[in-house]
C-alpha cells in the first residue's frame, strides 16, 4: 500500500463528537465494516449517492488480498495480480478510482503445465479444464485418459443435482486424469482448493447451467465457449502498472473524495439493533448509523451476527478457508536467460510437489519487467486445502523448496539476489458442495435485518470483479432501504 495515503486511511484517534453524529442522521450514514475489496466499493458507491460513509478496517491497511510492493527495488504484487477482464466490474472499479489510464494486458498470456516431469503447453478450448475437444489434450493425457475424455459422448445424459462437485461429475463423465492433470491445478489457482470438493454451481456456473441443457458435458463445454465468442474481443485478464496492489489506496482516495471517512486499525467489537439504526461498538468508541455494510471475512462477519442473526452466524461459521504462501524471486537477468517462453505454469497436486504454480512476472507484465531493470522476477505459490503443511515452515525453508522445484521444472540453478515471502493465511474462502444454498440461507436471514446487508469473497465469488460486484449489490440495497431513503429526503 502507498504510504503517501497514510493520512487518509488513518486519521488518528476517530473521537466521534455528537454534531458528527447529527451530520451523520441527517445525511443517512453508513457504517462498513471491512476495508477489502467488497468493503471499499460498497463505500464509494454510498459515498458517491450522497451518504454519510465511515468505513472500519482492523487491519493497518486496506485491500484484502491486494498488495502493491517491491523487491530489489523493483515494484511487484505480492497478493493478487491480474482482474479477470471479460467481466466489466473490476476494470471499471479502476477507471472510476482514475487507474484507468494504467491498466494493462499481460504480454504473454502463453502459460503451461509442468507435468509427469516435463512442461506441457496448456490445452486450449477448454472451460475450467474441462475439454470442448478432446483432441487438444494429446500431449498432456495417457492414451487410456483420452480415451475416457472421450467417452463422455457415448454416456447416457446425467443431469447434475442441485449441486455436485465439479471434480466428482467431470471424473463420472470423463475419468480422472482429466482432472487430475488439467481441472484440479486450474480450479487450485482460484481457489486453493480440492476440485472433488468444490461446488460446480458456486465455482462453474455457467458451466453447471449448461450441463443441465445438454446431454453430454462436451457439448456444454462448447456451448458455453460459443456463448463467451459474442463478447467483445479484448484481454481476459488485465494488470495495473505498479501493481493490482495500487487499487485499494486509489478506491479509498474516491471514497474520501465523495466526503467518506476511512478508519483503519480500527476492529469492531460488538454490532447491536437500536430502534432507527445501529449500535457499532469499537475499541474506542460507539458509532451510531442508520445502515451497516458487513464487509468482512466470514467468520468475523459471524461473530458480529451471532446476537443479531443467530441463523445467519451459524450458516457463516461453515465457511472454510484455504492459506497460501507467495514467493517472490529476483534473479540477474542473465540467470534467467533460459527460462522457457510464456508466463509460466501450473502444477497438478497429483505429482506431489511442493508449489502449485510459478508465474514469470518480468515476462507477464511489461511494468515489472521495466521497473526491474538488470534482474529478472518471478513467484511461486504454495498451499491449498487441506495441504497446507509447507505453511507452517520458515521463509527460508519456503524458498529453497521453491528453488528446488523451478530447477527441477525448468532447469533454473541460479541463487536469488533477493526474495520475499508472502503469507495469506485464511486467504480464500472454500465454496464446496451446498454453498449456494449456505449463501441463499444466509441473505434470507439477513434480510430479516433493517438496514444491514453483506458481502465479500464468501458469497458469490473469489475474483476482484465478483467481489466488486458483490460490494455494489450491498451499497445499492442499502440505498433502496426505505428507512434510510425517507432520513436522507427528509432533509434534502
Amino acid at each position: 500500500m502507498n504510504t503517501d495515503n497514510a493520512d487518509v486511511l488513518d486519521p488518528g484517534d476517530g473521537g466521534d463528537s455528537g454534531d458528527g453524529d447529527a451530520r451523520g442522521a441527517r445525511a443517512g450514514r453508513v457504517v462498513v465494516i471491512g476495508g477489502g475489496m467488497a468493503g471499499l466499493t460498497a463505500a464509494l458507491r454510498l459515498a458517491g449517492a450522497g451518504r454519510s460513509v465511515t468505513l472500519l478496517e482492523a487491519d493497518g491497511r486496506v485491500g484484502g488480498k491486494l498488495l502493491a510492493g517491491e523487491i530489489a527495488g523493483a515494484p511487484v504484487d505480492l497478493g493478487a495480480e491480474s482482474i479477470l477482464a471479460r467481466r466489466p466490474e473490476g476494470v471499471e472499479l479502476a477507471r472510476a478510482a482514475g487507474l484507468g489510464g494504467d491498466l494493462r494486458p499481460p504480454a504473454t498470456a502463453t502459460a503451461s503445465l509442468w507435468s509427469r516431469d516435463a512442461l506441457r503447453p496448456m490445452p486450449k478450448g477448454h472451460v475450467m479444464g474441462v475439454p470442448g475437444d478432446p483432441a487438444a489434450l494429446a500431449g498432456l493425457l495417457s492414451g487410456e485418459g483420452l480415451a475416457a475424455v472421450e467417452r463422455d459422448r457415448a454416456l447416457p445424459p446425467a443431469e447434475p443435482a442441485d449441486d455436485v462437485a465439479i471434480g466428482a461429475y467431470v471424473a463420472e463423465r470423463m475419468g480422472r486424469e482429466i482432472v487430475d492433470r488439467l481441472v484440479e491445478p486450474l480450479l487450485g489457482g482460484v481457489y486453493a482448493g480440492d476440485s472433488y470438493r468444490i461446488s460446480m454451481r458456486a465455482a462453474v456456473p455457467k458451466l453447471y447451467e449448461a450441463v443441465r441443457r445438454h446431454p453430454t458435458l462436451t457439448d456444454a463445454v462448447r456451448a458455453v465457449q460459443a456463448e463467451a465468442a459474442k463478447a467483445p474481443a479484448g484481454p481476459a485478464f488485465a494488470g495495473i502498472a505498479g501493481g493490482v496492489g495500487r487499487l485499494p489506496a486509489a478506491v479509498a482516495e474516491a471514497v474520501a473524495a465523495a466526503g467518506g471517512e476511512i478508519r483503519t486499525h480500527t476492529p469492531v467489537r460488538g454490532l447491536t439493533r437500536r430502534p432507527g439504526g445501529w449500535e457499532i461498538r469499537t475499541d474506542r468508541e460507539l458509532l451510531h448509523a442508520d445502515a451497516v455494510v458487513l464487509a468482512t471475512p466470514a467468520g468475523a462477519a459471524a461473530k458480529l451476527l451471532a446476537a443479531v442473526s443467530p441463523a445467519a452466524a451459524a450458516e457463516l461459521a461453515t465457511v472454510e478457508y484455504a492459506s497460501m504462501a507467495l514467493v517472490t524471486l529476483a534473479f540477474r537477468r542473465a540467470d534467467a536467460a533460459g527460462l522457457p517462453d510464456g508466463s509460466g505454469f501450473l502444477v497438478p497436486p497429483v505429482d506431489g510437489r511442493a508449489i502449485k504454480a510459478s508465474t514469470f512476472s518480468s515476462r507477464k507484465w511489461g511494468w515489472v519487467d521495466e521497473g526491474a531493470g538488470d534482474l529478472f522476477v518471478l513467484r511461486t505459490s504454495l498451499g491449498r486445502y487441506g495441504e497446507e503443511e509447507y505453511l507452517g515452515r520458515d521463509d527460508a525453508d519456503l524458498v529453497a523448496v521453491s528453488l528446488r522445484d523451478l530447477r527441477d521444472a525448468v532447469g533454473l540453478d541460479a541463487r536469488p539476489v533477493a526474495t520475499e515471502v508472502t503469507r495469506w493465511i485464511g486467504g480464500l474462502p472454500q465454496y464446496p458442495v451446498g454453498h449456494p444454498a449456505r449463501v441463499a440461507r444466509i441473505r434470507a436471514a439477513v434480510a430479516g435485518l433493517p438496514g444491514l446487508r453483506v458481502c465479500g469473497a464468501a458469497y458469490d465469488g473469489v475474483g476482484i470483479p465478483a467481489v466488486v460486484a458483490d460490494g455494489r449489490r450491498a451499497a445499492d440495497e442499502i440505498l433502496a432501504t426505505p428507512t434510510l431513503a425517507r432520513s436522507t429526503q427528509s432533509d434534502e
